[in-house]
């Protein structure tokens, strides 16, 4: 056998290739199927919003206003407050601009009773496409 007809010789190399090219295709193609098939393109999709709350806490009335400071726009069914102690009663609303309009936007603020001294009270984003949850802020309220 002589070894210079041995290193020019290619017959093997396209079948070959063609065959890892083929399965590298297939393989593609049914992760992005299984992607929305599964309905994970939607989630990928869906971020936690960035936005900016204050917390302003009345010790005397255990109050807490919170003020939408700035960031994205809210959909107010997506936002949630939630305290230490489980879920907080809406009290007076000290802004023309509540969050029963709809949306929540720079300037928006609401007014929640019943809060303990030392709890944390937490704005809470859920998905709508999947109902996973994000807290986008928080406050303690003073000792």
């Amino acid at each position: 056998m002589q070894l210079k007809q041995l290193l020019t010789d290619d017959r093997a190399v396209s079948p070959v290739i063609g065959v890892i090219l083929m399965v590298a295709i297939t393989v593609i193609l049914a992760a992005v199927i299984g992607t929305f098939v599964l309905g994970l393109g939607d989630q990928v999709s869906e971020n936690a919003p960035q936005a900016s709350f204050s917390f302003d806490f009345d010790t005397a009335n255990s109050n807490v206003t919170i003020t939408h400071e700035g960031g994205d726009t809210l959909d107010n069914s997506t936002i949630s407050i939630d305290g230490d102690d489980g879920g907080l009663a809406p009290g007076d609303v000290n802004h023309p601009g509540d969050w029963d309009d709809g949306t929540v936007e720079a300037g928006d603020s609401i007014t929640y009773k019943d809060v303990d001294n030392g709890e944390t009270v937490r704005v809470i984003w859920t998905n709508p496409a999947g109902g996973a949850t994000n807290t986008i802020a928080r406050g303690t309220a003073p000792q």
